[in-house]
């Protein structure tokens, strides 16, 4: 394997610092993201004959035609930036999370007067207190609702001051303290809410002990009715703790990994236990595992799951060293404010949670293999079904679905969806705003969105040429292409096809929603695929999907031209001053709620402003 000049410059010009190293393909494309203490003598080490026998160095070395480069001051400043990068680029010969998305968390706003409880799949440095993640939100969910019948928080948007008429139906069925009407105070509705956020950091004996406590205090005062309600709240979170099994007698925070592979995929299982308690277990899937080390994949999943952790336990137990351990307890000490061990166990109690982990790796992982094999025949088939009902050359690899939404003509959007191998490919996805209609003419909102799409592909061709590489993924036609409509919308599809002279090279269908017809060019009689069917299943779906994809899109436009007409109507509001109140206050209720003191503090808002914003609010 020879080593181009390019390459072999470029590695002498490398410094003898920290940093993190880039490996670029020929499209520009990063397909490896590495850390070095010594950038030179690390990236040197790939390109020797010795490195060769891996054949993980062997696939990279041969694709790479590029080497990047960012210094930092230290190997842990190496190592954080290494992890973002990773989540960036998301190069294939890098260990990673397989998936991208964000995972929910349990948010608790602390900051707030009152604070609420809300699931959210971004942590902000906001003042709250933040539990997680989660790999399942239908899981969150559930155990919300099972804790909220014994911390029966907020979930409203009310302005509480205590002085509310009435209440809503959750104060009615025991969900909800009440504090809108003044039943609790806000010292003993936080008092709940930290009850709540101990039981989170698992030291639910305090919150039994202290409801037991409140329970008693009631009764001695006669207060039978209280007493009764703190009762019921003792029995459910009491229900709760019976299933968190007790598994060290010392009471400590502890996080347990291990892992299995498999057929290019590993999955890590990570147990929760805090204060000597499994609280909770989830599963997370790595992929690019292929000629990985054991010690590579630990060492990638510790420093992706815990740059995204609301937590850092003093303990962390693995089933093997990492080589490492040093820096990456030096970063997670920072996280966390105190020491953190790495620590493999070899006897007792600590090496059979290990394993236990380990054992529920192994058939999780096989569960989800059995699961995807029995996904990906059924998009094999729903692909095969399309082909031979549709006529289509070969089956549709590239899927690509286009919809429209609006509101009596207004806030015209567009959206394309993008399946791929018959499942979603969400970085593909685009949204168009449609600006050259007027009223609401769903045909001509159609041809102006597909003919920016084809045109962004004559662009992107044309780039492509130019540079040697794909642009954004416009360059890529679909295999078919899918308009939400029946004749009418597929003729504004041929017709804009033919414009660009691909109506030879692009089958196009129109899907009606009354009775799921599929109408062709040329074709008189739509075609009906049978009901159930692989294939009609995954039209819905991308149908679906497309639709939306265009009303969320739709309606986020609607909410805010209808907040900037209210503002703009108020006299001394145009669009800065808009753009600048929506800036400080985040809505229109806050706006409406603020004080004009609170306005006038608003940079470029006048106290005469100010008061114009509170009359006609």
């Amino acid at each position: 394997m020879d080593v181009s000049e390019r390459i072999t410059h470029q590695i002498e010009s490398l410094p003898h610092r920290p940093g993190v190293y880039l490996m670029r393909q020929a499209d520009a494309t990063v397909i490896y993201v590495g850390k070095a203490i010594d950038l030179r003598n690390r990236v040197r080490t790939y390109f020797q004959p010795s490195s060769w026998e891996d054949p993980k160095v062997r696939a990279i070395v041969s694709d790479v035609t590029d080497v990047d480069f960012i210094v930092t001051d230290s190997e842990l400043e190496a190592l954080i930036l290494e992890a973002n990068l990773i989540k960036e680029h998301r190069p294939r010969y890098n260990v990673r999370l397989k998936d991208d998305k964000r995972y929910p968390y349990i948010k608790v706003t602390w900051a707030e007067p009152f604070p609420k409880v809300v699931i959210t799949r971004r942590m902000d440095r906001d003042g709250s207190r933040y539990f997680g993640p989660f790999t399942s939100g239908l899981a969150v969910h559930r155990t919300l609702d099972l804790l909220r019948k014994s911390f029966p928080y907020l979930t409203c948007n009310r302005d509480i001051t205590g002085e509310d008429e009435r209440a809503c139906l959750y104060y009615d069925i025991k969900l909800c303290l009440g504090p809108c009407i003044g039943a609790v105070s806000r010292e003993e509705y936080r008092a709940m809410i930290e009850g709540l956020i101990r039981f989170f950091e698992g030291r639910s004996e305090e919150v039994i002990r202290d409801l037991e406590q409140r329970m008693q205090a009631s009764a001695d005062a006669w207060d039978f009715e209280q007493a009764a309600s703190i009762r019921d709240q003792l029995q459910a979170v009491q229900r709760v703790v019976e299933r968190q099994k007790i598994v060290s007698s010392i009471g400590a925070d502890q996080d347990v990994l291990a892992f299995a592979r498999g057929d290019g995929d590993a999955c890590v299982q990570v147990f929760f236990i805090r204060g000597g308690k499994l609280l909770g277990r989830e599963y997370f899937v790595l992929e690019g595992v292929e000629g990985a080390g054991e010690r590579e994949v630990l060492a990638a999943f510790l420093k992706q799951f815990y740059e995204e952790a609301a937590y850092v336990p003093p303990e962390v137990l693995l089933p093997d060293h990492v080589e490492e351990s040093l820096i990456i307890e030096q970063w997670l000490r920072s996280k966390r404010g105190t020491k953190v061990s790495l620590r493999v166990p070899r006897r007792g109690h600590k090496r059979d949670l290990v394993a236990l982990a380990a054992q529920n790796a192994a058939e999780t992982l096989s569960a989800l293999q059995r699961q995807w094999e029995a996904d990906a025949h059924k998009q094999e088939q729903a692909l095969a079904e399309l082909q031979n009902a549709l006529d289509l050359p070969e089956a549709p690899t590239r899927i690509e679905c286009y919809d429209i939404s609006t509101t009596q003509g207004t806030e015209i959007v567009g959206s394309m969806v993008v399946f791929a191998h018959g499942v979603p490919r969400k970085s593909d996805y685009r949204r168009f705003v449609v600006r050259s209609v007027k009223g609401p003419d769903d045909y001509a909102s159609m041809r102006e969105v597909l003919q920016r799409r084809f045109r962004r592909w004559q662009l992107a061709v044309s780039d492509e040429i130019k540079q040697g590489r794909d642009v954004k993924g416009w360059a890529r036609l679909p295999d078919l292409l899918i308009v939400d409509g029946g004749k009418g919308q597929l003729g504004v599809a041929v017709d804009v096809l033919a414009e660009f002279g691909l109506i030879e090279r692009v089958p196009v269908v129109g899907l009606a929603k009354q009775r799921e017809e599929i109408f062709r060019p040329g074709r008189s009689r739509p075609t009906v695929l049978s009901a159930g069917s692989q294939g009609l299943f995954l039209m819905e779906r991308i149908r679906d999907e497309a639709h939306r994809f265009a009303i969320t899109h739709h309606r986020t436009r609607r909410r805010r031209a209808g907040v900037a007409s209210q503002l703009d109507a108020v006299p001394g509001v145009g669009p800065a001053r808009r753009k600048t109140l929506l800036k400080a206050f985040g809505s229109l209720d806050a706006i409406r709620a603020a004080t004009v003191e609170q306005l006038a503090a608003v940079p470029g808002v006048s106290h005469a402003v100010a008061l114009a914003i509170k009359e006609n609010l």
